[in-house]
């Protein structure tokens, strides 16, 4: 029977992040995985392959609609799906084997199978081949990520009716997409398909799309995708999914009550969120507490209802988000190790990774206002600055938000290409307490899109120069 310090079940983000960090803290470490490779959902179906495709399928657009307008003459650009997926599977395969490698670098001990915790201390583990051996730790944690939210009577059967995993591995493009859900996974892998010369149609319960951003982004971001070829049924739900034809037929009827429609398509996205993947863990037969929702309850520390078990990511409360789940590793491992770990979640960003990326971190207006805090707004626009004039990239802007006592930066929300990166120069500002004022004051190369983030905290005072 091996001994351990810590057992991570699971090696998404959040769970190899915790074991190498245990590692590297002196900790005998090791982690419970069900997959045959590591990296969780992020690497494997989700984060990592959908962002190959949105590379790829940007390349093709940019090929078959932007080369000639720059004077580059090329044949129309022809689709190899097979090979685009080959690209895809090449890097999730190098990702994987790189998370591999760095757990063996810090000697972490790898166990492949489902994970139950028989007690605090005690994790059976159950191999592929039926194969049970129990392992001993002074404490566990929970970090197996979450699974994909289903639409009550819609069968997915990862074919015609397919979630975010499927959506990545379709053999053919369909003629015509209906994306349940305008959230980041809808936009994405609707981007992706819509590029490769699907028609998208998105169809959202709420009245807007990306719920939880910014409102003044959500508008203005969706106007850019019907430009794109985006077609939105918002305050719409979806009532069933009839699979017995050559085509889907896809009931749907307002929200609010009313008319009911029926549209085609070739294959329905279910994206309308994820849910705690706890099952089969054995929390309620050990005393481990879930909410309503099934995630783990937890104290400030990471620690579950029940002494030596603790849990981190999307099984507990907050953004799902591998980031996020990431720097909670690394904290419950610190503070087992006796240090201090601790995750700001005032900044924790987040990225919407279409063409133009939408990046955010902090507080929305609506936050803002709800919570009766007295803000300035400063907006500058891509169509302002000279590197995105000259490479014709001007959709889009960037937002502070900032205390209009102090100045403090409660908020930062960029429509625009590369915005994901752009955002994080404001994740370090607001770390550190900064004001728009700092920033402002800030030297920025020309000409970079970066300017327009300079630009935007000069606004806050209304001294933007190029606006």
């Amino acid at each position: 029977m091996a001994n351990y310090d810590l057992i991570v079940i699971g090696t998404g983000p959040g769970g190899y992040v915790a074991a190498i960090r245990a590692a590297q803290l002196g900790l005998k470490t090791a982690v419970v995985e069900k997959r045959a490779t590591h990296g969780g959902t992020c690497l494997n179906v989700g984060c990592i392959p959908s962002k190959a495709l949105l590379f790829a399928s940007e390349k093709f657009e940019e090929a078959g609609h932007s080369f000639a307008s720059m004077g580059i003459t090329v044949p129309a650009p022809k689709l190899d799906l097979a090979a685009m997926q080959a690209f895809k599977d090449k890097g999730v395969d190098g990702n994987v084997k790189g998370v591999e490698f760095l757990l063996k670098k810090n000697k972490v001990d790898a166990y492949h199978g489902v994970g139950k915790i028989l007690a605090p201390g005690k994790v059976e583990v159950t191999a592929a081949d039926g194969t049970v051996q129990v392992l001993e730790t002074k404490n566990i944690l929970i970090a197996t990520g979450s699974d994909v939210a289903q639409l009550p009577g819609v069968t997915i059967d990862e074919e015609k009716v397919v979630s975010s995993t499927g959506a990545l591995a379709l053999k053919k493009v369909p003629g015509k997409l209906v994306v349940v859900g305008a959230g980041v996974i809808g936009l994405e892998l609707g981007s992706v398909w819509r590029r490769l010369g699907a028609e998208v149609t998105v169809v959202e319960y709420l009245d807007r799309i990306l719920p939880g951003m910014d409102g003044d982004v959500a508008k203005s971001f969706q106007r850019i995708l019907q430009k794109q070829g985006f077609a939105f049924k918002l305050g719409t739900k979806v009532t069933g999914v009839d699979t017995k034809g050559k085509t889907l037929k896809v009931s749907v009827e307002p929200a609010a009550g009313g008319a009911a429609e029926v549209l085609e398509a070739d294959v329905v996205l279910v994206a309308i969120g994820r849910v705690a993947y706890t099952g089969g863990l054995g929390l309620a037969e050990i005393g481990v507490e879930t909410d309503k929702r099934g995630r783990v309850v937890v104290d400030h520390h990471y620690k579950s209802t029940v002494d030596g078990i603790y849990a981190i990511g999307d099984v507990i409360a907050g953004p799902m988000l591998a980031h996020k789940a990431e720097d909670e590793g690394v904290a419950v491992a610190e503070l087992l190790a006796g240090k201090a770990g601790h995750v700001n979640y005032d900044v924790i960003p987040g990225v919407v990774y279409t063409f133009p990326e939408v990046a955010s971190v902090g507080k929305t207006e609506e936050e803002l206002k709800e919570a009766g805090i007295a803000y300035n707004v400063g907006k500058f626009p891509f169509t302002a600055n000279g590197r995105a004039k000259v490479n014709n990239t001007t959709d889009g802007f960037v937002k502070f938000l900032a205390d209009a006592a102090t100045d403090k930066v409660l908020g930062c929300h960029i429509i625009g290409p590369e915005a994901g990166e752009m955002i994080h120069e404001v994740c370090v500002l607001m770390e550190f307490g900064g004001s728009s004022e700092d920033l402002a004051r800030t030297c920025h190369a020309h000409p970079t899109r970066s300017e327009a983030v300079k630009e935007a905290a000069m606004a806050v005072e209304k001294r933007a120069i190029h606006m």
